[in-house]
């Protein structure tokens, strides 16, 4: 029960990779606040889960478009009534946006991708952060993808977001540390999720033949493991990762279990984090008066 006694906002969660931080928190001893747009889908996410809540817990959901920031106040507001305790922000929620060419696509799903992606992370940070600075300590868990560390052609909107959440993260992070507030982002790995179903659904034309043949065969093989990604979710909400932050951490390939015995370590390094690369980080002696990777 390392989250016994803790509370918990997790946007996205009536279903996949949300879902599955939820069910793991309430299994850690956690009170949950789920959210997500769909309010039925979310209130049958909340029947389901309810008998996860032991002793002392509570779950609850509350209808939120994370894009609007009226809505973001109104469910910080109504998280914070019921779990005046409330510490660890979960930023989940996202979409794919529109598939295609830039310029074949349309440009207002364009922009909303980067509303609900980023937007929609900075407006709940924005909400909740002046609550975990008045308590003195906080976890914000950001989840990232694949376009945050490499390119993803025909899916520019969302690979453009990622990229910008993991370094809003990083930022984040510096501005909070002397709060105690720590803000990581989980890289889960590839998911079999309703997501992946999209892109498939767009075809190959769409999104191109290379993009398109190593999505079927993920989706083939089962895909990585939500349990493990909701797994790495809860370590990093946990007083074990205190002082872990600024990082961008790999459920699949990252040793993070054993990060708490690097705490040190991580602090005074740019490892796990988004920086450029130079010729000298490549043995190339194009600029060799360079000392490093900036």
């Amino acid at each position: 029960m390392s989250l016994a006694g803790r509370a918990a906002l997790i946007t996205g969660a009536s279903q996949g990779l949300g879902r599955e931080i939820a069910a793991a928190y309430l299994r850690a001893g956690a009170s949950v606040a789920i959210c997500a747009r769909d309010a039925a889908v979310l209130e049958r996410t909340r029947a389901e889960l309810a008998a996860l809540a032991g002793p002392g817990q509570d779950l609850i959901a509350l209808s939120c478009d994370v894009a609007s920031r009226d809505d973001v106040d109104r469910v910080v507001g109504a998280a914070l009534a019921r779990f005046p305790h409330l510490d660890i922000l979960v930023n989940n929620a996202g979409v794919y946006g529109p598939k295609g060419l830039i310029e074949d696509n349309d440009w207002d799903a364009w922009v909303q991708a980067i509303e609900i992606n980023l937007f929609g992370s900075v407006l709940m940070c924005r909400a909740i952060v002046p609550h975990l600075k008045r308590r003195g300590y906080g976890k914000i868990v950001q989840l990232s993808g694949g376009g945050a560390t490499s390119p993803m052609p025909r899916v520019s909107s969302y690979a453009a977001s990622k990229a910008a959440v993991v370094r809003f993260a990083e930022t984040l992070a510096g501005e909070l540390a002397p709060h105690k507030i720590d803000v990581n982002c989980v890289a889960p790995g590839a998911l079999n999720t309703q997501m992946l179903d999209e892109i498939l659904a767009a075809g190959a034309e769409t999104v191109g033949a290379d993009l398109y043949r190593r999505l079927l065969k993920q989706k083939d093989s089962g895909g990585a493991s939500l349990e493990n990604a909701a797994a790495l979710a809860v370590m990093l909400a946990t007083k074990d990762s205190d002082g872990i932050t600024g990082r961008l951490i790999s459920a699949v390939w990252d040793p993070w279990r054993e990060l708490p015995g690097h705490r040190d370590e991580l602090a005074s390094s740019d490892i796990y984090t988004l920086r450029r690369i130079i010729p000298a980080d490549r043995g190339k002696p194009w600029d060799p008066s360079s000392g490093g990777t900036k």
